[in-house]
């Protein structure tokens, strides 16, 4: 559905990629986009993370929810906060992760994706 109707042919992928598409259009100063990556393959994923990088860095906020991202995108956030049952676990840098969590004894045994630790 795009404004209301629906359209034969597009898929859920494309039909968000247009509906934020629309968003940025209008050029606002905060973007808050709720799980843009969810339906998208890995690969538009990624492209759409790197789109929003690009919109971040001609400085505009831009806030978004990411249920289980890969790794790859991942490493793409330059701040994370981290909630678990609507509490704070953490609030920092996204790269930093690994190394709060190690600090407080909390490291995996086996290197892997800091979103599945």
């Amino acid at each position: 559905m795009i404004g209301g109707t629906f359209v034969r042919g597009v898929s859920c992928g494309k039909r968000k990629q247009v509906c934020i598409g629309l968003e940025i259009i209008i050029s606002p100063s905060l973007f808050f986009i709720d799980e843009p990556t969810s339906g998208l393959d890995s690969t538009t994923a990624l492209k759409f993370i790197e789109l929003l990088q690009d919109i971040a860095e001609t400085e505009k906020t831009v806030i978004t929810t990411i249920h289980q991202p890969s790794s790859q995108l991942f490493h793409k956030f330059d701040n994370l906060i981290l909630l678990s049952k609507w509490r704070l676990l953490y609030f920092g840098k996204a790269s930093e992760t690994m190394v709060y969590f190690s600090s407080i004894g909390c490291s995996p045994l086996i290197s892997m994706n800091p979103v599945e630790s």
